[in-house]
């Protein structure tokens, strides 16, 4: 699976560059305003720190107008995925860019019928939000399950099923057992994939173990 960090704080983003953890990284409209500095270069400098896709996202509702924000957004570097909604000028929009060879990220998906139409645009991700789901009672989950499974029985779909809305460990872990492709995650969560009690305990032991002999490697 791979790992996207859903951010637009270009620290948190370094530091999991620096582990080797990252293959990509969402940002949306809300993301970019908590960082209170300018969209294009904040994507521009994500960019710059990442090799793998960057989804910046366009705010505008119609079709003409998400075309012009993209062409923008494409000029910032070779890894932007445009980021459009899961509506019809969304879908339109996805069309015409994946005819062109970028890279879209639909976004906003709640059924397997809105991922089956983003596929059969082009969008090279598709973005089920998961957390959201969950929230209102539905099981998140089961809607990554059943577009894998529509997916798969299309072979020449190369739309990549990219789990959002992750709200922990847990969630990723469940990503992964239904086969989802990506996981777009905040940096704290990723973060608590590291954690577990008995990693910490045994470590401790091993050190305290380790001091009595009095030994050093180095």
């Amino acid at each position: 699976m791979k790992f996207f960090v859903d951010t637009a704080d270009v620290t948190e983003i370094k530091e999991l560059e620096d582990v080797g953890l990252l293959d990509g990284v969402t940002t949306n409209p809300s993301l970019i305003a908590k960082s209170g500095r300018p969209f294009l270069d904040v994507v521009a400098e994500i960019c710059d720190i990442v090799e793998g896709p960057v989804s910046a996202e366009v705010t505008a509702p119609d079709f003409e107008t998400m075309m012009k924000e993209a062409a923008v957004l494409r000029n910032i570097a070779d890894n932007v995925a445009i980021k459009v909604p899961m509506t019809r000028d969304g879908i339109k929009t996805c069309k015409h860019l994946s005819d062109d060879g970028c890279q879209v990220n639909v976004t906003l998906v709640f059924s397997a019928a809105q991922a089956l139409l983003a596929a059969k645009a082009g969008a090279a991700f598709v973005s089920p939000f998961i957390g959201r789901l969950d929230d209102i009672a539905q099981d998140g989950m089961s809607l990554i399950e059943d577009i894998v499974e529509i997916y798969a029985n299309y072979p020449d779909l190369q739309t990549e099923v990219l789990a959002a809305s992750i709200r922990g460990p847990l969630h990723v872990v469940q990503a992964a057992q239904a086969g989802a492709d990506v996981s777009t995650v905040p940096a704290k969560a990723l973060w608590q994939l590291f954690n577990h009690p008995l990693t910490d305990k045994g470590l401790a032991a091993f050190e305290a173990d380790w001091a009595k002999t009095g030994q050093s490697i180095l």
